[in-house]
């Protein structure tokens, strides 16, 4: 990194943690600390709500799962817009005519305190653990630029966030996500157009899409059935749908987003925009990973992308065949090159059986070069068992290091950064809000003022971002950081959802049922989840049909044991 590498990145960095003090100093009651004075416009609570779910993990992550897997996980987002839909109709009435500062509230009126107790503990559980994922998530990216020590880096990206979040609460958070999100989709578009300008002469974008095509990195759409298979079109619009009903519908760190707008209708048409361009901001991140794998077919790339995971094989007894793999991964890439550009001249004349020839070829050399790469894999994990063989996550930063230019890589690390900071500072503003309102404020005998529970809010707040940044200095890098965030969401939001649902269309089952089904329900989905019973997304929709089944039956029998009685 430059000099105007760093000034890039370290202006930013202030820019968004003093307008986010500066704008929002002196909340005096709850009403303003929490909703954010309810003034919040349709536009600021779209884009709050778009990067709140967009973190460091999503701009890291995902480019590099479409460079190893394709476009495919697009689908995990298709069924967001129906949720979104389900959540204007539905949730975002009951939460305004109620008047409530937590989804969780309500479900003391409709059930009762311990119901609404066991829901929020649920929240924090799982939001907390993600909190921490998401300050791990670019202090990666920054140990591999800097060579800093991890929990230094997780300390100082927290404690930065720390700061406006603390001091703002939930208007901070919402007025620093609008410049956030100009600074990612900016740096984003940057990226790709750099990518497209950096290919060889006379390779267009429609041929680079091609080239893509042809290694089967644009196959978006997969029809089976297969539940073990993680990203389908089925389990896209069923677990997805209830994944994103879920953590749009209950989880408080994107409610307390609308919950903070003018009226109901600004409410609805931030949840429409979102819903609107959530997938095509997703398909364009992933068409970003898919243009990165074109740049690597014509220009060099290592053998694994982790730099950790090469030093750790290099400095070891099986250096010598690492050297090996490498040198067959370069040979293996020269051939490479010469039958993309078969390829390329075949299409160019329109020639189908050279297009059919060099396809082929090009599809064997990839099958080797995947060999070579596990090969690589098996010896860093011989060499070091502790070190990260699968380099997803390591895809992207590599490529914006490597070839972008001064100042562009500032950007791309700034934006990484604004989305980490984000969707951390969302989390911590709803796990501070939860812990006070539900958990403190409610199970206090003693009734305190305001300014008292405002203070709770800030203190509590600023506890999460510590237990935050705990789990960042312990956490370990798992298959790919975006799936390990959404499998966490998934082991809970199915049951917290099936809570909701009940709550909202089932009036016959009473407050006992429902906290002795969710707790059946959280055992069952973390031992299917352990025991592998099926692929992460269908947990949503299984836990969430399991708490609404085990709850109606529990009422159902307690009330033939009670109709005797009733009846005498």
């Amino acid at each position: 990194m430059g000099i105007l590498d760093w000034i890039v990145l370290g202006s930013t960095m202030l820019f968004i943690v003093g307008y986010g003090v500066w704008k929002t100093r002196g909340s005096k009651n709850v009403e303003d600390y929490v909703r954010g004075g309810n003034d919040a416009k349709w536009w600021t609570i779209g884009l709050s709500v778009m990067a709140t779910q967009a973190s460091a993990i999503t701009f890291l992550s995902t480019p590099g799962q479409a460079f190893h897997d394709g476009m495919g996980f697009v689908q995990f987002y298709f069924g967001l817009p129906m949720a979104m839909i389900v959540i204007c109709l539905v949730f975002i009435p009951i939460y305004r005519k109620l008047k409530v500062f937590t989804a969780y509230e309500m479900l003391e009126g409709r059930f009762d305190l311990k119901t609404r107790s066991l829901t929020a503990i649920l929240f924090l559980i799982q939001r907390g653990l993600a909190a921490g994922i998401t300050i791990f998530a670019p202090s990666i990216i920054l140990s591999a630029v800097l060579g800093w020590d991890l929990r230094t880096l997780n300390i100082i990206i927290g404690i930065l966030v720390i700061i406006y979040t603390v001091s703002g609460g939930t208007k901070a958070v919402s007025v620093t996500q609008k410049q956030q999100m100009f600074i990612i989709m900016v740096g984003m578009f940057f990226a790709f157009f750099f990518i497209l300008d950096s290919l060889p002469t006379g390779v267009s974008f429609g041929e680079a899409l091609k080239i893509a095509g042809a290694n089967d990195k644009l196959q978006i759409l997969d029809f089976s059935f297969d539940t073990n298979n993680r990203y389908t079109f089925w389990s896209g619009i069923t677990g997805g749908f209830f994944l994103a009903l879920a953590y749009f519908g209950t989880d408080q760190s994107q409610v307390q987003r609308y919950l903070s707008g003018k009226s109901v209708r600004e409410s609805q048409l931030g949840l429409i925009f979102n819903g609107i361009f959530k997938i095509p901001m997703q398909f364009f991140i992933l068409l970003v990973g898919a243009m990165v794998f074109v740049f690597y077919q014509y220009n060099p790339s290592p053998l694994n992308f982790n730099p950790a995971a090469t030093q750790a094989v290099m400095t070891s007894e099986f250096e010598g065949d690492y050297k090996a793999l490498e040198k067959a991964h370069l040979e293996l890439e020269q051939e490479k090159k010469m039958a993309q550009s078969s390829f390329s001249e075949a299409l160019a004349l329109k020639e189908y059986n050279a297009i059919r020839q060099a396809k082929q070829d090009i599809i064997k050399i990839n099958k080797q070069e995947k060999a070579g790469r596990n090969a690589a894999k098996a010896l860093i994990s011989k060499a070091d068992d502790s070190v990260e063989t699968n380099d997803k996550d390591y895809v992207f930063i590599h490529f914006i290091l490597n070839n972008l230019p001064a100042g562009l890589i500032g950007l791309l690390l700034a934006v990484i950064l604004s989305a980490a900071m984000s969707s951390t500072a969302s989390e911590l503003n709803a796990l501070g809000t939860i812990t006070a309102l539900d958990l403190y404020k409610r199970n206090q005998a003693k009734k305190k003022n305001e300014k008292h529970y405002v203070l709770a809010t800030k203190g509590f707040t600023l506890l999460w971002g510590v237990i935050a940044i705990i789990i960042a200095c312990v956490a370990n890098l798992f298959d790919n950081l975006i799936q390990l965030v959404n499998i966490i969401g998934s082991i809970f939001y199915g049951n917290v959802l099936g809570i909701f649902l009940l709550a909202f269309f089932f009036k016959f089952v009473k407050g006992n049922a429902v906290f002795i089904a969710a707790l059946i329900t959280q055992i069952v989905v973390i031992v299917g989840w352990y025991l592998d019973w099926m692929s992460y997304l269908w947990l949503n929709a299984f836990g969430c049909l399991l708490v609404i089944f085990i709850a109606m039956l529990i009422e159902g029998f307690d009330y033939f044991f009670r109709k005797p009685h009733l009846n005498a």
